[in-house]
């Protein structure tokens, strides 16, 4: 069963298995440091762009850089799925752009919502701990009826967007419930959250399973690139829940 998170195909992580024996393996421990890594590149532009947009001045500078790192860093990961063995410089490099991109949204919503970017940064943080210690403590496995649901929920969600999208080109407007603040649009966003966070749980039990077959060095870049496109779609998911949640007070 195959992730729809395009760094998680199967593919990838087949080709690296059959390099075996041409030098040192991936282990978890190397993945973290990875990730840790990535996320401090990250939060370094992050911060930037964050601060930068406050100022009147660079206003147009910080949004050309997050437009610009947006289109940069979704090429860098489709170029990650077709060049695993390209990420030690890829990965980087798409913490940087996304950094970019995070900073000025945030920035964005801080403006409208005070108080935002932290209550979203420490959800994050917590959904990302709680997953793992579920993970490590076997209350939620990566079994295949698991990935299958994953797989079907994110493949529905996706074909209803698709279909919004292609919509709004005849004139007929998105569902109120998806930007909206009703109930139903607080049950959509915490849907997408939850859907969110529970890919970390395919995310662990990959840099999990590709350590014991022994990959190639080079995917701890892979494996920690893959979980901060996590982090990241979870990150934007709950600023889109605070909002709606803010919006009803």
């Amino acid at each position: 069963m195959e992730s729809s998170n395009p760094t998680l195909n199967e593919r990838i992580f087949t080709k690296a298995r059959a390099a075996l024996g041409s030098g040192t393996t991936m282990t978890v421990q190397g993945t973290a440091n990875k990730a840790l890594i990535l996320l401090g590149i990250l939060l370094l532009t992050a911060g930037w762009s964050y601060t930068s947009a406050f100022k009147p001045d660079m206003m147009p500078v910080v949004m050309g850089a997050a437009m610009v790192g947006g289109i940069v860093g979704f090429l860098l990961v489709l170029a990650s799925c077709f060049k695993p063995n390209w990420s030690p410089v890829v990965a980087p490099l798409y913490a940087a752009c996304e950094g970019l991109v995070l900073g000025a949204v945030s920035a964005l919503f801080e403006a409208k919502y005070p108080g935002i970017a932290v209550q979203a940064m420490g959800l994050t943080f917590a959904a990302l701990f709680t997953m793992l210690i579920a993970y490590r403590s076997g209350w939620i496995q990566a079994t295949e009826g698991f990935k299958r649901g994953l797989m079907i929920a994110i493949i529905s969600l996706s074909v209803f967007y698709l279909v919004v999208f292609i919509a709004g080109f005849f004139g007929i407007r998105a569902p109120g419930f998806i930007n909206g603040a009703s109930p139903l649009g607080i049950a959509f966003s915490m849907f997408s959250v939850g859907l969110a966070t529970l890919f970390l749980i395919l995310d662990f039990d990959r840099i999990e399973r590709s350590s014991e077959e022994g990959l190639e060095k080079y995917m701890e870049w892979y494996c920690a690139l893959s979980l901060m496109v996590t982090l990241v779609w979870i990150y934007f998911e709950m600023l889109r829940l605070l909002s709606k949640l803010q919006r009803r007070d």
